[in-house]
This record gives structure tokens, C-alpha cells and sequence, in this order.
């Protein structure tokens, strides 16, 4: 309801009613002048057509009869199916084919014929159908051919069937009738005969008898049982009263009227059948039934054209106030770069413009406001990164300093091939403050070339980086401090060969860098103080001017350094956690952000 409080619904309820209200006096009035012109008897009309169709069904068995005739009467058929056998020899081949050939003439002088099928006493099947032709084949009885040899010449009608009785290839409808086969001089019966027509040209004939789309035409048996109807879904046989028609001579038509339908009957000579249709009441009022139609389509014309005018007189007026909410909710959503443009109304124009300029303004001082405090965090991502270097400069020259003097030049040239490796990556700061994975891991195997060398060869160092996170960007140097504490705080105190391992895993949709140490480990008290420094940076509010203080011990400036990096490049949820237990190791996990196109 919240929808027609507003100007648009409010003009299209007013419009709609108003159009309506004047369609709908109208049509009563004429309604009540065409109901004054209903025919009240159609009792004729009905006995006529279930006559006709009767009358047709008849001539319909009957031709269906004058086949199984001609078959019975061809002594030439009737020779061959005495003389024919079991055996692959040419004259059993031969014989055989005569036999197809003349079931095959009279299938095609009928265009309804599905197949006809000869049932020899010995068992042998000659048979011509729509699904493989002329075919000789194998028979296994069933009920249907126990009601042919039952029978002493007469047509048998067996009914319509859901499919073929012989063929395997017909899976549709079927009217089947057959009878025995006798040869005449000696009357003899060589075998059955089963014919099988499409059902479309019963259900045609049963058409005739409808007298409109809601009416049923049933076949009954004279045992009363249903053969086929032409509305399978109906509840026909419910209104039929029981024991009704009762025997019918010929040409006899019976008609009974219930409460809501017509109920007609006639009798077929040629099968003993009766045609009874019924018409619901409603049917035969044509004529109201098609002036119903017909207002009806009108006022549904109607209805929708007064629908489809009110909805653009009243979406004409509301359309520019629904553009401008719609732009003022992505405003609150903080999109400020849409604009709106409507031509309407000149009060409503000048309250658009007001808008727009507004939102340029706004969207100006956003920007300005984002430069600056971009700025200002590039100057602490530089002020950190400036921290990172000299302390391992230091120690790398005093280590060379010493090399030198005990003239190990081999190890010397790896170590400042290393250092310039190092020094190199370093003074690409103003290029770029990030870099690929793959670079990253590099430049740690050469600061990595110079801690082994200074130990010795005490820690041994893994790699377990999966392939596909090599090209993610990173900050630059930023697994550097992670691996300088490990080593110096970790594995160079242990007086036996330290383990480090650096490895990648995706979890909850991040990508996390590991960086594991055998070493020392931690007191829980100093894993504590450490943590509470990491969490003093996780609290600190992307707007305060003041850093917070860094507490020195035990790999402190390192990591804050790294922790603060991360969360100015990608924000809360990302950083730094550390786990360590004493005498068995300490794990440093870097949580960084997957690009999209890598998720």
C-alpha cells in the first residue's frame, strides 16, 4: 500500500477507477439485452449429430470388415499360406515373398491401415506395417488372439489399443479387429488375420458428434465397458445413469437431460456399439457463449488500454521525481559522479540543476580531501621503508671488513654480488613502493646468500611458494624484517642447524605468507608484550596524525614496521600474527588481500 501514497500511484488509481467505473455500466447493460436473445432448445441439433455419427460408424466398420473379407476371399493368399513352411530354402523364400507382396497390396489401398498381421495354425506370422514393412516372423499368443480362435468367422472387434499388438516399432493408438481365416472349398480354418487402423479416424468421426469444446463422445461395448473417448481427462461416465441406453434398434436415438447436461444416444449395427454424447449445458447456449466472448475481449481491451494510459499519465508526471530519489539514495551510498537529466516541469528543472551542482561540489571536495590524506600516507610508507636498510647495511659491511682480512675471496665476490643484488632492488623505492611476489623472494635469496655466509651455513632455508601466487603484488622488503629477526633473535642463539621455511596458503579468501623458524621461540610473556604492540597498530584509527609508540624487545621494530605497512596498504584485516612456543620455534604469518582475478 506504502506504493499508492505516492503521486504516481495515487494519479493512476484516480484515472483507473474513472475509466473503469463507466466500462463496467456499459457492459451490464448490454449484457442484459444479449441474454434476452439465448436459444433454449438445441435437443435437435444434438439428436442429428450423434445420428450422423452413427450412421458413420457403420460405414466406417463396415469397409474395415470388407478388407478382412477380401483377404478371406483371395484363393491364391489363402494357397500360399497352406503351402508355406519353416526353412531358409529358396522355393520357402520365395513363397514367403509372394505371401508379403499381396498383404502389401491391400495395406496401401487403405491410407488408415498401421499393419496387418496372418496368424498361420503352425504359428508363422506374415506381417506388412508402417514400422519395418513386410516382415516374416515368430508369434507368442496372448489374450487377443485367444478371442480370434475362439471365434467362428465372424469380425471380431477387439477395441482401441495404447499400441501395436505385433509391431514393435508402433508405439501410439491402435483400433484392432481381426477374424479366422478358412479356406473356402474345404472350409478349413488356416489361420488369424489382425488388422490394425490409426485411432485418429475414430476420434474424427467422434468429433462430429461434439457440439462444442467442453462436450465428450464415448464408444460403450455391449458390455458396457468404455472403448475410447474423445476427452480423456473428463468424469463423463459419472453423469451417465446406470443401465442407460439400454438395447437401441436401428436409427433409434435416445436423448436424456440431467441438471447440467445432455445426455444423447445411438446405436452402431455393424459392432454392437453405442455412440453416446454429452454436452454440458452451458455448450449449447452459442450464442450467449459468444456475446460473453466477445464483451469479454472488449473489456479486456479496454481495461488494458485504460491500464496502459493511466500508467503514462501518472509515470509522466512521477517519472523525474523517481530519477531524482534514485539519485540522491546512490549519493548516500557515496557515489557521487551520477548526474540527473530530465526535461520536465519548470519548478521541477530548477530543482535538478540545484541537485547536480550540489553533487559536483561534493564530490570536489572528496577528491581534494582523498589527495591529501593519500599524500600524507605515502610520507609514512617512505619514513617506514627509510628503516628497513641501514641496520643491515652495517652488518653487512662489517661482515665483508672481516672477510677481507681473512682473504676469502671466493665467498667475498657471492656476498657482494648479493649486496649489490640487494642495493639495486632497494633504490627502486620512487619507481614503485610494490613489487611482484617472485622479485620479493629473489631479493630474499640474496640477503638469505649473505646471512649463510655470515653463519656458516647453520640455517637452512625452504621455499614452499605455490606458482600461482608468484605475480601477486607485494610491499617491497617486507619479508625482509620477518627473516632478519628469525635469524637473529631465533636460529643464531641454538647451538645446532636451524631450519627456516617460507611458504603460501589461501584461507577464508586471503592469501597468507608463513615464515617458520625451529629456533628459541618465545616466553609467553614476551609473545604477549610483543602482541600487544601489533594490537596497540590494529586499534590506531586511519585519522590520527600520531603513530603509536613502538616497544622495543624482541622482534618489535621489525614487525610493527611491517604490520604498520600492511594495514596503510590494504586496510583493517590484514597484517601481521605471530605464534611461537619456547625451545620449539616461531611462526610469523603475513595476511595480504587476493586480487579478484586470482580468487
Amino acid at each position: 500500500m506504502k506504493k499508492f501514497r505516492s503521486i504516481r500511484g495515487r494519479l493512476f488509481l484516480i484515472f483507473l477507477f474513472s475509466m473503469l467505473g463507466l466500462l463496467l455500466i456499459v457492459s451490464f447493460v448490454y449484457y442484459q439485452r444479449a441474454t434476452e436473445q439465448i436459444r433454449s432448445k438445441m435437443s435437435v441439433v444434438a439428436e442429428k449429430n450423434i445420428s450422423q455419427t452413427a450412421g458413420l460408424f457403420d460405414v466406417m466398420l463396415k469397409g474395415y470388415d470388407s478388407v478382412t473379407k477380401s483377404l478371406n476371399s483371395n484363393n491364391e493368399l489363402m494357397r500360399l499360406l497352406r503351402s508355406s513352411s519353416a526353412g531358409l530354402s529358396v522355393a520357402n523364400v520365395d513363397l514367403d515373398r509372394k505371401i508379403t507382396d499381396t498383404i502389401g497390396a491391400i495395406f496401401y489401398s487403405r491410407n488408415d491401415i498401421v499393419g496387418i498381421h496372418i496368424v498361420t495354425n503352425e504359428g508363422r506370422v506374415f506381417s506388412f506395417d508402417r514400422s519395418v514393412g513386410a516382415t516374416v516372423r515368430d508369434h507368442s499368443e496372448q489374450e487377443w488372439y485367444t478371442r480370434l480362435k475362439r471365434s467362428t468367422g465372424e469380425m471380431i472387434w477387439l477395441g482401441v489399443y495404447p499400441r501395436s499388438l505385433m509391431s514393435g516399432g508402433i508405439e501410439r493408438p491402435v483400433f484392432a479387429f481381426g477374424r479366422q481365416l478358412y479356406e473356402l472349398s474345404a472350409l478349413k480354418s488356416i489361420g488369424i488375420v489382425l488388422i490394425e487402423t490409426d485411432v485418429d479416424a475414430i476420434v474424427s468421426a467422434l468429433t462430429n458428434a461434439s457440439l462444442g469444446p467442453g462436450s465428450d463422445v464415448i464408444i460403450q461395448a455391449s458390455d458396457g465397458s468404455e472403448m475410447i473417448r474423445t476427452n480423456p481427462a473428463g468424469s463423463a461416465e459419472e453423469r451417465i445413469p446406470a443401465g442407460w441406453p439400454g438395447p437401441l434398434k436401428t436409427g433409434e436415438v435416445q436423448i436424456t437431460d440431467k441438471k447440467d447436461v445432455m445426455i444423447t444416444a445411438s446405436g452402431i449395427r455393424t459392432a454392437d456399439w453405442t455412440v453416446i454424447g454429452i454436452t454440458p449445458k452451458g455448450e449449447l447456449q452459442l450464442e450467449l457463449r459468444q456475446t460473453q466472448r466477445f464483451l469479454l475481449s472488449v473489456i479486456i481491451v479496454l481495461v488494458l488500454a485504460a491500464t496502459v494510459l493511466a500508467t503514462f499519465v501518472s509515470r509522466s508526471f512521477s517519472s523525474p521525481f523517481k530519477r531524482l530519489i534514485q539519485q540522491m539514495k546512490q549519493v548516500e551510498l557515496g557515489n557521487f559522479k551520477g548526474q540527473v537529466h530530465v526535461q520536465s516541469y519548470q519548478e521541477l528543472n530548477v530543482l535538478v540543476g540545484s541537485f547536480n551542482r550540489m553533487v559536483r561540489q561534493m564530490d570536489e571536495l572528496i577528491e581534494r580531501i582523498k589527495l591529501a590524506t593519500l599524500s600524507e600516507k605515502n610520507a609514512q610508507l617512505q619514513a617506514l621503508q627509510s628503516q628497513v636498510n641501514p641496520h643491515f647495511l652495517f652488518n653487512t659491511l662489517d661482515m665483508i671488513y672481516w672477510m677481507l682480512d681473512e682473504r676469502e675471496n671466493d665467498r667475498l665476490g657471492k656476498v657482494i654480488l648479493a649486496l649489490s643484488q640487494i642495493f639495486r632492488y632497494g633504490s627502486e623505492w620512487e619507481q614503485a613502493s610494490r613489487a611482484p611476489l617472485r622479485r620479493e623472494l629473489e631479493q630474499l635469496r640474496h640477503y638469505l646468500t649473505i646471512i649463510q655466509t655470515r653463519l656458516g651455513g647453520r640455517v637452512h632455508t625452504e621455499f614452499d611458494v605455490e606458482e600461482r601466487w608468484l605475480g601477486i603484488e607485494v610491499p617491497k622488503m617486507f619479508l625482509q624484517p620477518i627473516v632478519e629477526n628469525a635469524v637473529k633473535y631465533g636460529l643464531e642463539p641454538v647451538d645446532r642447524p636451524g631450519q627456516l621455511r617460507i611458504s603460501t596458503r589461501e584461507r577464508d579468501g586471503k592469501l597468507e605468507i608463513v615464515v617458520a623458524d625451529n629456533g628459541v621461540g618465545m616466553e609467553e610473556e614476551t609473545l604477549r608484550h610483543l602482541e600487544r604492540s601489533l594490537e596497540a597498530i590494529r586499534s590506531m584509527k586511519a585519522g590520527d596524525e600520531e603513530e603509536p609508540e613502538l616497544e622495543p624487545g624482541r622482534k618489535g621494530i621489525g614487525l610493527q614496521n611491517v604490520h604498520l605497512r600492511l594495514r596503510l596498504l590494504f586496510g583493517e584485516g590484514y597484517g601481521v600474527r605471530i605464534e611461537s612456543r619456547l625451545n620449539e620455534g616461531t611462526t610469523v604469518i603475513v595476511t595480504i588481500p587476493i586480487p579478484p582475478e586470482r580468487g
